[in-house]
């Protein structure tokens, strides 16, 4: 799993809708790529940080406050999910979204638990 790391500020920046344009262009052609190579399992983006909720246990009760922050405000902001031959792989494609326009992101490679 890819795992695109952001912040409630990159929600909150107007981007000029040229710009926004370049940005969905660069991640439909980089999502083309991996369905024409069989690695595209699934892939989204999630709604600003502002509409999330954090659900902790306090004394045994649910408790509920509004955004998911913890100690950081740096949060998921989208995902991809792909299929590939290794990890390394897996890797050589992160790098390649991290090169997609948009916000500087920190971008996350894990393996999902079997």
């Amino acid at each position: 799993m890819i795992l695109v790391n952001g912040s409630q500020q990159d929600f909150d920046t107007d981007l000029p809708a040229e710009e926004m344009k370049a940005i969905g262009a660069a991640l439909d052609e980089f999502n083309d790529n991996l369905r024409e190579s069989g690695e595209f399992l699934d892939a989204q983006g999630l709604a600003a940080p502002a509409e999330a909720r954090r659900i902790k246990i306090k004394e045994g009760i649910p408790v509920v406050t509004d955004g998911p922050y913890g100690e950081t405000q740096e949060v998921v902001i989208g995902y991809w999910l792909v299929e590939c031959e290794s990890y390394d792989r897996a890797t050589e494609i992160a790098a390649q979204l991290a090169r997609c326009p948009g916000p500087e992101s920190v971008i996350d490679v894990r393996s999902i638990m079997e």
